[in-house]
């Protein structure tokens, strides 16, 4: 019992169903922790405790009847703060919207209730769900349970620095810009960011938002790959318009374990440079696939990844411009046009993305289909594409300026935050299924992940390379002081 904080979702769902823990039990187990470490860490930012414990007593009493609610069932779950939670405030870290106490739920919210989860707290997010740190004005600062002077990730970095400590027994996020990918890498647990549109955005928002966003999607992160398996059944399937004219099947995963897994392997590019702690943990991994009988191979598609970059920083930033403050643009503006004919690259794209007209936005669209096509054609020989999440372990807070002009240490050297982008984007911006999950820790002893990018659609896939990861090298790894 004193371990359940480093069970997996799935592991705790069967020590309540087979009545070896109850649902009362885990989650005060869970809530003794969060009064223990939550104050150090500032994961968790809105908590209703007493909502939670009638929601385990019912859990105990229905399965006392022989009702099993889901495969989640008494499973204590915190959620991202951007989803709304009947009586929770969604705020997404801005001021004018602390109020905002809502008492509808977004549609995933109301499957993952279905399938059982207890679900009793929301976890931090920065300002507007764009930032690869996690720090708001209404919220203050998360901090990672590896080193609380380093960022968590973001925008799912309080989702992420939870269940790393062991505060929650699972969690789900959202992802544009590698919002689950980069805090499960920073933290050492596993996000699934899924094929593009198959869970639905709804009432992941705040007030009157209707429109689900290009690229954006929401997702699962947990301690365990299975996990990710089970809340991708659990939250996928169509939004009302369309459960009237298609359903969703998801191509299972025909692989059983690593042996005879097609993985393809790309661990640099230009747009990005990698720190060597990290890429020699990334390199360690791809020796123990090989001695595990996958064939293992340095190739990539026959993309221009340059360009590639280049559409998806465009429509990432065309995608979030409605909801960008026009000051926000006008700055942006004004420094650019100060900045000579050698502007920085990340701001001139941003400037032509929040400024696209639609006109401008088609032929940008045009191109990322056509690189859909490309990926799809690699993937017939493919079964994953293996490559970094990030450029490297997390790094110190810096909340100083705007993030286009802050930079971190890459083997020595200053690089823009935003160059991380490309990873984020290498499988966003074409709407492809990815995992991440841990590969180890660097010298300094900090985690790092692996991204594994799968065919559009086959989310079991990338799942199914995560969950032999686990078994047959190694998975989640609670962090120190945590245990």
């Amino acid at each position: 019992m004193d371990k359940l904080h480093t069970k997996s979702a799935v592991e705790l769902a069967e020590l309540i169903r087979t009545k070896k823990a109850s649902a009362v039990e885990v989650l005060e187990h869970f809530l003794a922790r969060i009064e223990k470490y939550n104050p150090k860490l500032n994961a968790i930012i809105w908590m209703d405790a007493e909502r939670g414990r009638k929601r385990a007593r019912e859990a105990d009493a229905a399965l006392a009847r022989g009702e099993v609610w889901g495969p989640l069932h008494g499973v204590p779950m915190t959620i991202k703060e951007s989803y709304q939670v009947p009586g929770s405030p969604t705020t997404w870290g801005l001021p004018e919207y602390k109020n905002n106490i809502t008492e509808t739920s977004a549609l995933a919210v109301e499957r993952l209730e279905k399938a059982g989860v207890n679900l009793f707290g929301k976890t931090n997010v920065p300002v507007l769900l764009a930032d690869w740190q996690s720090f708001n004005p209404i919220y203050g600062s998360t901090n990672n349970p590896w080193n609380t002077a380093l960022t968590p990730g973001g925008s799912s970095g309080g989702s992420a620095a939870a269940l790393a400590a062991g505060l929650t027994g699972v969690e789900a996020g959202s992802d544009i810009g590698a919002s689950i990918r980069n805090p499960a890498h920073y933290c050492g647990v596993f996000g699934l960011k899924p094929t593009y549109g198959i869970i639905p955005l709804r009432r992941h928002s705040l007030p009157n938002a209707y429109a689900p966003g290009d690229i954006s999607c929401v997702g699962p992160l947990a301690r365990g790959a299975a996990d990710l398996d089970v809340m991708l059944d659990v939250m996928s399937g169509a939004d009302e318009l369309d459960e009237y004219c298609w359903k969703l099947e998801l191509p299972k995963a025909k692989a059983t374990s690593l042996k005879g897994l097609k993985v393809a392997v790309k661990l640099s590019d230009p747009n990005c440079e990698i720190d060597g702690e990290y890429a020699n943990v990334l390199q360690a991994l791809v020796d123990k696939l090989a001695k595990a009988g996958a064939t293992v191979k340095e190739i990539e598609p026959q993309i221009d990844t340059r360009r590639l970059h280049e559409v998806y920083v465009q429509l990432l930033r065309a995608a979030t411009s409605a909801r960008t403050p026009d000051a926000d643009i006008a700055a942006w503006k004004s420094a650019l046009a100060a900045s000579g004919p050698n502007p920085d690259r990340y701001l001139d794209l941003m400037v032509k993305g929040v400024d696209l007209t639609h006109r401008a936005w088609l032929p940008l669209n045009n191109e990322r289909h056509k690189l859909r096509f490309a990926f799809d054609a690699f993937f017939k020989d493919w079964d994953i594409l293996l490559c970094p999440a990030a450029a490297s372990a997390a790094w110190p807070h810096d909340q100083s300026g705007e993030r286009w002009r802050r930079t971190i240490p890459i083997n020595g050297k200053p690089q823009a935050t935003t160059a991380q982008l490309f990873w984020a984007g290498y499988s966003g911006v074409v709407y492809l299924p990815s995992t991440v999950g841990p590969a180890g820790l660097t010298k300094s002893g900090l985690p790092v992940g692996y991204q594994a990018i799968a065919r559009h659609g086959h989310d079991k896939m990338a799942i199914a390379f995560s969950r032999f990861v686990e078994r047959e090298i190694g998975g989640f790894v609670p962090p120190p002081g945590y245990e």
